[in-house]
């Protein structure tokens, strides 16, 4: 065989070998729809997951978009424009009262699980209960909020006429509902656990008004997709939770290195001046907060990842419609909430994963 000829024959035969080896396939895209900014109690799970190799692992390329509430975000999920939104459930669970429609979305992953939404006040003035609220009023992030309709509810347990008796304002969020708090421009805030941790570590000293226990129970944020999207392409959505489960054990083994991955990948949430060992124990705290609640019932024992207490959500749905938020107590929770992949969820080596996160310095 002459040379050009043997030339030819290695092309050949390497076209062969190539043929029988395909490149990978590319990975896919999964947009998250947020109702609020991610923080560093919160954003670390996303960056772990993408610096620890769980996103590639299960071939996936995760991107956030921050909405503006749920009212802004869930629209995206119901027009495909989005693959998952993570929204609070009175939304979803209002659109399926009697005369209106349903939105075709289905939560598929419990991503936290216990109600982190809290009314707290100004620790020295004189409010100690949700009834001290009469006359008062409540600052929330934008009025497209998802958590409105759950506040009104508590008001109306406690005899008290949202709008009449207790006013809901817009007041943004983070700092500058923490200054119109400190300001006396609203009386209470109406944000999410972690967040008024963060306000506590500024030096304010807040109190935290008692909800009753199914208010205390019910979930809060939850990944969604539409229900096309966990017909169609369930394995997208396992794939996903999974990796955001490992994400979460690494969080939860290794605080430091997510709050600073979270900073990593927002910069500008990274402190700029001060002492960064005092922020840096201070975030640690945040997340430790945030990942035991996710991870751990309040008696200290673990959780399913992902997995849904319908039963609570039932009980929830009967409180909403007893307090006149809900026209109706018949809502397919079961329709709504699914548990069918959340075996897949923790299909891994747990104690692995939260050794690798550990070995990170």
């Amino acid at each position: 065989m002459t040379k050009p000829a043997q030339t030819l024959a290695r092309i050949a035969a390497a076209a062969v070998a190539l043929a029988a080896f395909p490149a990978a396939q590319a990975a896919d895209t999964v947009t998250v729809a947020l109702g609020i900014p991610l923080t560093v109690a919160s954003g670390g799970v996303y960056g772990l997951g993408k610096d620890l190799g769980y996103f590639d692992q299960e071939n996936i390329e995760v991107k956030t978009i921050v909405f503006q509430g749920a009212g802004a975000l869930l629209p995206q999920v119901a027009s495909k424009k989005v693959t998952i939104g993570l929204p609070l459930p009175e939304p979803v669970l209002a659109s399926y009262e009697t005369g209106k429609t349903p939105l075709p979305v289905r939560y598929f992953y419990n991503t936290i699980p216990s109600n982190e939404l809290e009314l707290a006040v100004l620790a020295d003035g004189p409010i100690k209960t949700i009834k001290d609220l009469k006359g008062k009023k409540i600052g929330v992030g934008a009025l497209t909020w998802g958590t409105i309709p759950s506040t009104r509810a508590l008001l109306r347990q406690e005899s008290l006429a949202p709008g009449k008796d207790v006013d809901i304002v817009a007041v943004g969020v983070l700092g500058s509902g923490f200054l119109a708090l400190k300001e006396g421009r609203v009386d209470a805030l109406n944000y999410n656990s972690s967040w008024t941790a963060m306000l506590e570590l500024t030096g304010t000293k807040v109190r935290r008004l008692p909800y009753p226990p199914i208010f205390q129970k019910i979930n809060s944020n939850g990944f969604i997709a539409h229900e096309d999207t966990l017909r169609d392409q369930p394995e997208l959505l396992a794939r996903f939770g999974r990796a955001y489960t490992k994400a979460v054990l690494a969080c939860d083994a290794n605080p430091r290195l997510c709050a600073e991955t979270f900073w990593k990948y927002q910069p500008e949430a990274k402190p700029k001046d001060g002492d960064y060992q005092k922020h840096l124990d201070e975030a640690v705290v945040l997340v430790r907060k945030r990942m035991d609640s996710t991870l751990r019932r309040p008696d200290g024992t673990d959780r399913v990842p992902g997995e849904f207490d319908l039963a609570v959500i039932r009980s929830f749905v009967g409180a909403m419609h007893e307090a006149g938020e809900f026209n109706t107590a018949d809502i397919p929770v079961d329709k709504i909430f699914s548990n069918q992949l959340v075996p897949k969820f923790s299909a891994f080596d747990a104690a692995a994963v939260r050794a690798q996160a550990k070995a990170v310095q």
